[in-house]
């Protein structure tokens, strides 16, 4: 890399991996933020559709390394491996000037040790959940990361007592969606009256969450619609293959009949029309928070994952509204409680909890205050720290 600061701007190769959309997001925000210091830099790795709009080059389709699930991913070890290890040989032959894993730990940690003993500085964007489950982990983030960009300000403190470099830099969620989202411009644009009561619903992006989630959302929506047949349903597909999933599931199910609007792409739009939202556990259910909306939370993996997972955490929550409020905001039912007739009653009651809504709307708008930082800024700033000490 060349030694000046026009020169490195140049001369700049970054590396970066995603494994699923929500890093894909939260890369490529730091990307916005990188690329007007890195005119002619070389951003490269593994990336999904917002790094790509952002200038990435990705060498192999993020879709082939989206698995959930611990026992799920056993099928697929050998080829998510290869991809790791092809992609390690790459970078060692014509190493970056920084390595960035975004998120996807399982497979960004084992990368990033590698590259790191060989004089790569790595940055890992965003910190592991080791204040949720796998505390261990830490001993080998020591090893992995160079330098650690977090999005939840209580995570400074624990990477920090464990020696490893970390930049606090808010989360980027909390700058895309709007302190006050408007209500009557979202139904507008989804078609819905501005006096309906509308219920959005989101079993995730990942197969194996629709797999899991569809049929018993849409019993959900059944039951809701039952109990009252004004209600209004709608729910956001990330993409033609989630929608065909999802349809193809409803449908063998028996639940055609069922009124949902399919909504491609919009999540944000679909959360501000809506009076609750019944969601998957995951990055969706902090977009339905900043969005100052009731929730109720459902998570369901296969069996063995679930009895792994539930003797491994460390906190009685799983929602990440409810892990931010250190308290139960709200309703978090998992696995065998996640039923249909118990998820409508869940909705109702926020339907019908109009103190509660007003609470709700306080507490999730302090903790929009909270996570608002220029995280463009913050995390490009860190990533080129790391990038100028090595001119």
């Amino acid at each position: 890399m060349a030694s000046s600061a026009d020169g490195a701007a140049s001369a700049a190769s970054v590396a970066l991996v995603a494994g699923e959309l929500s890093g894909d997001v939260l890369a490529a925000r730091l990307l916005s933020g990188l690329r007007p210091q890195l005119p002619g830099a070389r951003f490269h790795g593994i990336g999904g559709p917002s790094m790509i709009a952002q200038g990435m080059v990705s060498d192999i389709p993020m879709d082939v390394l989206t698995v959930r699930g611990i026992f799920e991913i056993i099928p697929r070890y050998r080829e998510i491996k290869g991809i790791q290890n092809r992609l390690r040989e790459r970078l060692l032959a014509d190493p970056p000037d920084v390595f960035v894993g975004a998120d996807y730990p399982g497979f960004n940690l084992g990368l990033e040790e590698q590259l790191k003993a060989a004089g790569i500085p790595t940055v890992h964007f965003i910190g592991p959940q080791i204040w949720a489950w796998r505390g261990g982990r830490i001993k080998q983030i020591q090893r992995a990361v160079s330098h650690m960009l977090v999005i939840f300000p209580f995570e400074e403190a624990i990477y920090r007592a464990a020696g490893v470099p970390v930049t606090y830099i808010g989360h980027p969620l909390a700058e895309t969606i709007p302190m006050t989202p408007d209500q009557a411009a979202a139904r507008l644009a989804l078609g819905l009256s501005p006096d309906a009561r509308v219920v959005t619903v989101m079993p995730g992006s990942r197969t194996a969450e629709l797999k899991h989630l569809t049929v018993p959302f849409v019993e959900t929506v059944k039951l809701l619609a039952a109990r009252d047949p004004s209600l209004r349903f709608v729910a956001p597909m990330a993409g033609p293959k989630q929608r065909t999933l999802f349809t193809e599931l409803v449908n063998a199910a028996g639940l055609g009949e069922v009124d949902i609007k399919l909504v491609d792409g919009d999540a944000h739009t679909a959360i501000a029309a809506a009076d609750a939202v019944l969601v998957a556990s995951g990055t969706a259910t902090l977009e339905v928070a900043l969005h100052k909306k009731p929730m109720v939370i459902a998570y369901k993996v296969v069996w063995a994952s679930w009895q792994l997972m539930r003797h491994m955490g460390y906190l009685p929550w799983i929602g990440l509204p409810n892990i931010l409020a250190r308290e139960l905001l709200v309703p978090e039912l998992l696995q065998d409680a996640a039923t249909p007739p118990a998820l409508a009653d869940a909705v109702w009651d926020q339907l019908e909890d109009t103190a509660g809504r007003a609470r709700l709307v306080q507490r999730f708008t302090d903790m929009h205050y909270s996570l608002l930082r220029n995280s463009a800024q913050e995390s490009a700033n860190a990533v080129m720290r790391i990038i100028e000490s090595r001119s």
